[in-house]
């Protein structure tokens, strides 16, 4: 048997001090539902996601609890189910309920995500680790639909605060066609309002020029303004984003979904023994952890510290305990990780980088909460119409 790093044997008997006793084995069975739509065409070249982001985060996780689980006889397995459309995702967690499974990681769009919490039964968990839209964190909660993938409005807010600290108040919005890059900017707005932000310019992006050709041309005059001091971009898939930077009519600093990013995860993350988790992936999956494998591989991992504390896999009980003080999620992020009570988000910081680095860490000193300053990031509960624990 190898070795147990450090932090690993810490988790370890941390995790056996609070877990009861059992009498029997324990075989604890999650379900992964998978359905991205095409994005059609892009005007870049930029490298596409991996058609396996977020599956690989969960089977890293699955690995991860079974490690901890062989000392307590509890083994973690998960069916998968990769679907070809929104149809053909629902058919496939209809056909599992029916085998018996009641938890489940899904990473599809927010309609879909909405269709299958609705023919959930009492006693079904579902961890969302695709959509981003903040409706399903503001007025669309379902009471068995928790969230570990951050919404637009936390990606913002932690965008929002890092430019608010720097003092670059006035900036340049450019938002794409996309009904993804509408939904992103929609939150920026949101976040300049919140922060003290002036959008001196908000254009949409309405071309379809092939800008490996012409970014040079175009995007000066695009940019042209009287001054601001950032450039902000919308643009989720990446039609026109990669080109913005250096092609600004004035000599500055590209924020948003290109530049620097907020981000659920990426690979220059190292400290806190993340370097530990991006190895591990690595070795795994033979490619970089990305944010939706971030997203599936904390809800399984959440799925298991609750098991191995309650000795039981009942999602009733797994979801009181994910809403109690004892639970606590170690997401090599520098900060134990909790779900918001009122619409089931997973609280966590949100880093900033760039494609090879890291710049910074949100929530930052200076913006205060009552309870607690991961709740400056994204919609607070006065925010929220949600109540999902009454």
């Amino acid at each position: 048997m190898p070795l147990l790093s450090r932090t690993a044997a810490a988790s370890l008997i941390f995790l056996m001090a609070i877990s009861p006793l059992q009498a029997e084995s324990l075989g604890v069975r999650i379900g992964y539902l998978q359905w991205v739509p095409d994005q059609g065409p892009v005007l870049s070249n930029v490298i596409p996601e991996p058609e396996d982001a977020g599956l690989r985060g969960a089977e890293l996780a699955i690995n991860d609890n079974n490690t901890t689980g062989r000392f307590l006889d509890q083994t973690y397995s998960m069916q998968r189910e990769v679907a070809d459309s929104p149809d053909a995702a629902l058919a496939a967690f209809d056909a599992m309920r029916q085998s018996g499974i009641e938890l489940f990681v899904v990473n599809a769009p927010a309609q879909t995500l909405r269709t299958i919490a609705g023919a959930a039964g009492e006693n079904t968990l579902i961890f969302n680790a695709g959509a981003r839209d903040n409706a399903l964190r503001t007025g669309q909660c379902h009471v068995n639909l928790l969230h570990t993938l951050p919404s637009h409005a936390m990606l913002t807010d932690a965008l929002g605060q890092w430019l608010n600290q720097r003092r670059w108040n006035e900036v340049f919005l450019i938002t794409g066609p996309t009904e993804a890059d509408r939904g992103w900017a929609d939150a920026f707005r949101r976040s300049a309002k919140r922060f003290g932000l002036k959008i001196v310019e908000d254009k949409p992006w309405t071309f379809d020029a092939d800008l490996r050709r012409t970014a040079a041309r175009e995007l000066p005059l695009f940019t042209q303004a009287r001054d601001y001091d950032a450039v902000v971009v919308a643009d989720v898939r990446g039609d026109f984003g990669e080109y913005v930077p250096f092609n600004t009519w004035l000599p500055r600093p590209v924020v948003g979904t290109q530049g620097m990013t907020p981000v659920t995860w990426h690979w220059v993350v190292e400290s806190w023994g993340a370097a530990q988790l991006q190895n591990r992936f690595r070795e795994l999956a033979d490619r970089h952890m990305n944010s939706e494998d971030y997203a599936a591989w904390a809800a399984v991992r959440s799925i298991g510290t609750a098991v191995t504390a309650l000795g039981t896999d009942d999602p009733e009980e797994i979801r009181s305990f994910l809403f109690s003080d004892s639970f606590q999620l170690a997401g090599f992020k520098g900060r134990k990780l909790t779900f918001r009570d009122w619409n089931g988000q997973l609280r966590q910081p949100i880093p900033l980088v760039h494609p090879r680095g890291i710049v910074a860490r949100a929530p930052f000193e200076g913006f205060l909460h009552p309870n607690t300053d991961l709740d400056t990031l994204g919609f607070d509960r006065p925010e929220s119409e949600c109540r999902i624990n009454g």
